[in-house]
């Protein structure tokens, strides 16, 4: 019987997962691992969040199959939320779809609206799903850079000039997981103009929209740009912005046809997430949003706390301007042992769990992401953990 199936031959190994594998086995041994490895938010959701879930988990009608493309209050909650957000106004019933967290509607409407053979442009070094939800659907990636200068629409022109067939969508990124760029208005509008030109949808993963520090500086959305929806959807995610990571709650909204796609998709594929989390869901967007502030804050502490810590330890950290990560380049000393090698050196000898860089696409090779999902003493700790395994190394970084 065959077990060689097609779209696995289509998947590389998942490096992280070494990384991943590691840690269980040291935590299981019963060693003190400072997980800095998956953005896995260390808060919890807001109580009257947790309360609403619990009120409706209570009702004997609420335990059926729910909605695929999510209850209508929820479609209403995210609508409401992109109109004060962004000032952007959205038809609940035909530009939103609920999705089970970004990835999960990022890889739907690959399948949606994927032929194999399609050729899909997308960053490198990105997110896993950013790739390779296109390539189970059978489509071929061509990389472009992550960096939003001039580089950038260079490799765009490139791959529309030099591809056979053509390019049918872009994926974008920013806030950027793993390496927290991030673009300003003026970008989108000129994004937009070129998708309408050469006639390429744009997928864009805002998932970190409210993870920015410079106060100035809210994150854009692609939809504030006019004529937007023509080309565009945008995923969002709750699991950041409110700690609720677990609860799988996120957003597609934009172009009708990209919607309906998906929405049509999710209709053979599932019921929706479990009725009480998305009523809790609305509580979250409809609610007070002092969480929000609260977590932004906290985790721009924890970013000045760690760059500073890590400095001195021996190991200099780019600020990032956005997001829950860090994209930090292995130490100068270092650089020769990758950023697979150096990842898994560290978990050993210094008990901290990274994310390899080259997990991210081959161009994340020489860095290694670092999320900030423990409180300032766990990265301080941290820091002095890695101070002392770079002193028994006997380099300098």
């Amino acid at each position: 019987m065959q077990t060689d199936f097609y779209r696995m031959k289509r998947l590389p190994p998942y490096v992280i997962a070494e990384v991943n594998a590691m840690r269980h086995a040291a935590r299981r041994a019963g060693k003190d691992i400072i997980d800095l490895g998956m953005g896995n938010p260390d808060q919890p959701p807001p109580q009257h969040v947790v309360d609403k879930l619990c009120e409706v988990a209570q009702k004997p009608d609420a335990h059926g199959y729910s909605q695929s493309k999510g209850i209508p209050g929820l479609r209403r909650a995210q609508a409401n939320y992109y109109a004060r957000r962004f000032g952007v106004e959205l038809d609940p019933e035909s530009e939103v779809v609920v999705t089970m967290g970004s990835k999960e509607g990022l890889a739907s409407l690959a399948n949606a609206i994927t032929a194999p053979g399609d050729v899909i442009l997308a960053p490198n070094p990105s997110y896993p799903i950013h790739t390779f939800g296109f390539t189970i659907a059978g489509a071929t990636i061509r990389s472009v850079p992550t960096t939003p200068d001039e580089g950038y629409w260079k490799a765009l022109e490139a791959a529309m000039a030099f591809t056979a067939p053509r390019p049918s969508v872009l994926v974008v990124n920013y806030p950027s997981n793993p390496t927290a760029e991030v673009v300003d208005l003026d970008f989108y509008a000129r994004l937009v103009a070129w998708a309408k030109e050469n006639e390429v949808w744009l997928l864009s993963d805002l998932a970190y929209s409210e993870l920015y520090y410079d106060d100035d500086k809210p994150t854009p959305s692609i939809m504030q740009v006019e004529g937007a929806k023509e080309v565009a959807v945008e995923f969002t995610s709750m699991s950041k912005t409110y700690s609720m990571a677990g609860w799988r709650m996120g957003f597609a909204v934009g172009n009708k046809a990209l919607i309906a796609a998906l929405t049509r998709v999710k209709s053979y594929l599932d019921y929706g997430a479990f009725t009480p989390i998305q009523a809790a869901a609305c509580a979250a967007l409809n609610g007070p949003q002092d969480v929000v502030e609260e977590n932004r804050l906290r985790y721009r502490k924890r970013r000045d706390v760690m760059v500073e810590a890590f400095g001195r330890a021996g190991w200099d950290i780019p600020p990032p301007p956005a997001s829950m990560f860090a994209w930090a380049p292995l130490p100068p000393a270092l650089q020769h042992m990758g950023s697979l090698e150096f990842s898994k050196q560290l978990l050993t000898h210094a008990d901290v769990a990274v994310a390899p860089g080259v997990g991210y696409g081959e161009q994340g090779e020489g860095y290694v992401r670092i999320a900030m999902v423990e409180n300032e003493h766990r990265l301080r700790q941290a820091a002095r953990n890695v101070k002392r395994y770079f002193a028994s190394l006997g380099v300098n970084t």
